[in-house]
């Protein structure tokens, strides 16, 4: 009797592990794994931390082509809290944001965009030199 317990007890705990641990795989190689990687220059428009138990940085950027054209708002994450920092900073100027985009995160948790920022650069010269 208890050696049948045993099998059914292992078996009930294979198929917990092994989902999860697929699960687990799959998350670490989205987010491991770069899809695209680029330059977006622009004015910030917002950044703000939202998440109810993974806080992630939300912003959007202004991307303005030429005077007097519709603008495009380039919606991005941030996961570091330095890089969050030094993008507040340039709140309003021009920047130059450098992201890697992630496709197939499986969840919000990570953030709700796939665009992850990695630096920010101010374009600027006057602010850029003080």
């Amino acid at each position: 009797m208890v050696n049948r317990f045993q099998k059914i007890l292992t078996y009930f705990i294979l198929l917990l592990l092994v989902p999860a641990g697929l699960a687990a795989l799959y998350t670490w190689a989205s987010l491991s794994w770069v899809y695209s990687s680029g330059e977006r220059a622009g004015y910030v428009q917002k950044l703000s931390q939202k998440g109810w138990i993974c806080k992630t940085y939300e912003g959007e950027l202004i991307l303005v082509s030429m005077p007097g054209t519709q603008a495009e708002k380039f919606f991005f994450t941030v996961r570091d809290e330095n890089v969050a920092k030094k993008i507040n900073a340039t709140v309003g100027d021009r920047v130059r944001l450098i992201y890697e985009e992630h496709k197939g995160v499986p969840t919000t948790c990570f953030g709700e965009t796939s665009f992850y920022i990695k630096d920010v650069k101010l374009l600027d010269e006057t602010k850029a030199k003080q």
